[in-house]
């Protein structure tokens, strides 16, 4: 159940509704450019980490079948 207090979430609406319309697409734009820029960070991150696997020889390499065997295995 939501308290009744107001959240930082809505906090936030409340604020950039307050914006003018212009201030809002734009900081519209920006969010959608740091959400893009925080993913392809994450995706960099993670094929780092499964190239360091392969390197370490800790990868597994097998089909999609070979997948769902070894997890119906544990």
């Amino acid at each position: 159940m939501i308290s009744h207090q107001e959240t930082s979430f809505q906090k936030a609406i409340d604020a950039v509704e307050s914006l003018p319309f212009d201030d809002r697409e734009e900081l519209l734009e920006i969010l959608r450019m740091r959400v893009a820029e925080e993913r392809r960070d994450e995706i960099a991150a993670n094929a780092k980490e499964a190239l360091q696997a392969v390197q370490e020889k800790r990868a597994q390499f097998g089909t999609v079948e070979d997948l769902k065997k070894d997890l119906l295995k544990g």
